[in-house]
């Protein structure tokens, strides 16, 4: 039960710290553990062997045995024999020796050369230029790669291609620091370039980094497209095809930015120039958080779009310039069917009662029309019976007024 325990410990410590045993050259990454096998030795103590190192922590060969005690922390010797490294450093870097003597009395050595390496992070490209000139050198950028080792190189590509330096059309400029207390690499490549005249338009660079350990394939920078412009004869300036930047206009849909709840808005930037500039966008004096175009769409329009929008246009050479601005509202419909833009407060109450007062006289008119209308058909009736009945109404008047008198009389002398 010892026994097979001591080899299930064994099993997994090589599980855990992903041994690498057999080979005469080792490599280790940094910070990681690394466990060396004693080959030859008996699985378990007691053991005839003894390990030397030389190394960056060594002046000399140091020798190591399963008695003695733990190399300050450095390397140790485990219960089977094999030597443990628990965090790999620069300074472990070196050579380990091993000679073991079996049950039987035989003798055996094991010999490794020990290496170490650090990934660095992805490099990147610092202070890329905007534009280049044909016929002048013109410094592209520098390649920065931090935290490696070893050092390792640096490359740059045109076009996925690797530029060679000729010290003419292409340059760089390499530099190469040490970090005083953890031993990593940084490295600084810049590049310097002369596009030809009636080359290409917009080369593509990018930078990559190749690790010394191990081996790898080489990480590479995002690329950098630049445009390249060409002098006229004369020194009259930029290439025939600039355009320069004049005048930013923006342009909203639909006039006057005004719709109602749920409505589509769009703003359209109008910069015409050769390159052709970036655009941003801003709302109520602060940049919105979006990718630079020369559109902007605002779909279902709620409170939260109205506000007042301008567009700036970044050209290489021309700085960045400011549109006029505008304002994008919300025509609001409901019971007091108040609208964006239109008349509220007292100016509202005032076109309601002027709008009354209006009706209440429309409607007088009609009726005054109407009457008027009404006695003059009645006074032409009347004029048209008068010539033909007159004779026979003045008979009957008079027979009506005969009876009247009397009786008028009667009641007057009457009484109690």
């Amino acid at each position: 039960m010892a026994a097979g325990a001591v080899v299930g410990a064994w099993m997994l410590v090589l599980s855990l710290w992903g041994t690498v045993m057999g080979d005469q050259n080792i490599t280790a990454r940094i910070g990681k553990p690394l466990v060396l096998n004693c080959k030859g030795a008996p699985k378990k103590p007691p053991q005839q062997l003894e390990w030397k190192l030389n190394t960056g922590r060594t002046e000399a060969w140091k020798v190591l045995s399963p008695q003695g005690d733990p190399w300050d922390s450095v390397a140790r010797v485990l219960p089977n024999g094999s030597l443990l490294l628990p965090a790999v450093g620069i300074q472990d870097e070196g050579t380990f020796r091993c000679r073991a003597t079996s049950r039987s009395g035989k003798e055996t050595k094991s010999n490794y050369r020990v290496r170490v390496y650090q990934i660095p992070g992805k490099p990147e490209i610092v202070d890329p230029a905007s534009e280049l000139m044909a016929g002048v050198p013109n410094k592209v950028g520098t390649c920065v790669s931090e935290g490696g080792y070893p050092a390792g190189t640096l490359n740059w590509l045109l076009d996925g291609k690797t530029l060679i330096p000729d010290g003419k059309g292409v340059s760089v400029k390499e530099e190469t620091k040490r970090h005083p207390k953890t031993g990593l690499f940084t490295l600084h490549s810049e590049l310097m370039v002369t596009p030809a005249r009636g080359g290409a338009l917009h080369p593509t660079f990018s930078c990559s980094f190749t690790p010394g350990l191990p081996r790898r394939r080489a990480l590479h920078t995002a690329p950098i497209q630049l445009r390249v412009w060409s002098e006229r004869r004369g020194g009259e300036g930029p290439n025939v095809d600039a355009v320069p930047l004049k005048e930013v206009q923006l342009v909203v849909e639909p006039e006057g930015g005004a719709v109602a709840p749920g409505g589509t808005v769009t703003l359209t930037c109008e910069a015409p120039a050769q390159p052709p500039p970036q655009i941003h966008w801003i709302k109520d004096g602060r940049p919105l958080p979006l990718p630079p175009g020369p559109m902007l769409l605002l779909p279902e329009v709620g409170p939260e779009d109205q506000g007042t929008y301008s567009c700036v246009a970044t050209h290489p050479s021309h700085g960045p310039q400011e549109s006029r601005a505008v304002s994008v509202s919300i025509i609001e419909t409901g019971e007091e069917g108040t609208t964006a833009g239109s008349v509220e407060g007292p100016g509202l109450e005032t076109l309601a009662l002027t709008l009354g007062i209006l009706g209440g006289l429309g409607t007088v008119a009609l009726l005054i029309g109407v009457i008027v209308w009404h006695r003059r058909r009645q006074r032409k009736g009347q004029e048209r019976k008068v010539p033909e009945n007159q004779e026979e109404e003045e008979e009957e008047r008079a027979e009506l007024n005969q009876p009247e008198e009397p009786e008028a009389a009667e009641s007057s002398t009457g009484g109690p």
